[in-house]
């Protein structure tokens, strides 16, 4: 059936809830897997205000991942999003989870897309945001199924060096500040880092001065010694790269390293930098988010499949 579904499906230890968007029509859909970005994310992309409203300011308008999967319909690609672990609807923590537990999740969640009947396996590909961008870049390289991906806001060098950046932009222009999470974070950044260089198992983040929680900093161990230029030189699929002219997160220049790395490697990456817009792409018209699915769906071409996947689709 046609539109959104809410959907459920297990993900190593946890059940995760999301959204499979649906085109109208019938016949078997080319898909999107989409992946959120950093902290607490819900499967829109947003600010997860719904677990955790006292931590985030209003939304202005829906999320990016919201936006696209919509766009995407529009133009018969199916999708599915969903909360991060602990966030929405989903099961566990995502403070508690470090980078190859979400890398895993994404797996098993493509793992659940290719068990609809309504998709066509042979054309797949992948949507990051921020940290999505990066668990993207993994699990492209590890399944030769994935035949395109669009990357927006994504980091090209090590975490360490990106948030650093962040935290002095974020304090410069008071974007995102208003993030009860946010100021947290950029607060105790530093000691942060240094724990995780320590190999420290965790850290306890105040938040607002009313709750704590406990951050596994081997998530952040992994992000700091796994950048994501390394895991750029390894893939070799048709990509397109997103990025803000005003990300406060991850600056403009991350998107330019990657887009050479890439081309560097024999790929031919197209880059959209967007003037005035943050991170989260709130200010791109709804053209640019067009566009960015048009542009998508143009490349999710039929790629052969493995054995494995062959016999699911013949059962299909």
């Amino acid at each position: 059936m046609a539109g959104p579904e809410e959907v459920r499906f297990l993900a190593g230890d946890a059940m995760l809830a999301g959204t499979l968007q649906l085109p109208g029509g019938a016949g078997r859909f080319p898909n999107v897997l989409l992946l959120p970005s950093y902290l607490a994310r819900d499967r829109d992309g947003s600010w997860d205000r719904g677990g955790h409203p006292a931590w985030f300011a209003p939304a202005q308008q829906p999320g990016l991942l919201a936006r696209l999967a919509a766009a995407l319909a529009e133009r018969g690609v199916a999708s599915l999003r969903y909360d991060k672990r602990g966030c929405g609807r989903s099961d566990g923590a995502w403070e508690r989870s470090d980078l190859f537990t979400l890398i895993d999740d994404a797996r098993d969640a493509l793992g659940w897309l290719r068990g609809r009947r309504e998709l066509d396996l042979r054309r797949t590909g992948l949507i990051g945001h921020g940290e999505g961008a990066a668990i993207a870049i993994s699990v492209a390289i590890g399944d030769p199924v994935i035949g395109a991906l669009t990357l927006a806001g994504g980091a090209a060098r090590s975490w360490r060096d990106v948030l650093r950046r962040g935290v002095a932009e974020r304090l410069r222009t008071g974007i995102d500040r208003d993030h009860a999470l946010v100021s947290a974070v950029d607060r105790a950044a530093e000691e942060l880092i240094e724990a995780a260089d320590r190999r420290e198992p965790s850290r306890v983040l105040h938040v607002g001065g009313m709750e704590a929680i406990e951050l596994n900093l081997a998530a952040w161990e992994q992000a700091i010694h796994t950048p994501p230029l390394a895991l750029a030189s390894m893939l070799h699929r048709s990509v397109t790269l997103v990025h803000g002219e005003a990300d406060a997160w991850v600056d403009r220049d991350e998107g330019r390293l990657v887009q050479a790395t890439l081309a560097s490697t024999g790929n031919r990456p197209a880059l959209h930098l967007v003037p005035g817009a943050g991170h989260d792409l709130e200010e791109a018209s709804r053209q640019l988010i067009g566009e960015l699915a048009d542009e998508l769906a143009a490349r999710l071409r039929p790629r052969e499949l493995p054995p494995v996947l062959l016999a699911i689709e013949e059962m299909g």
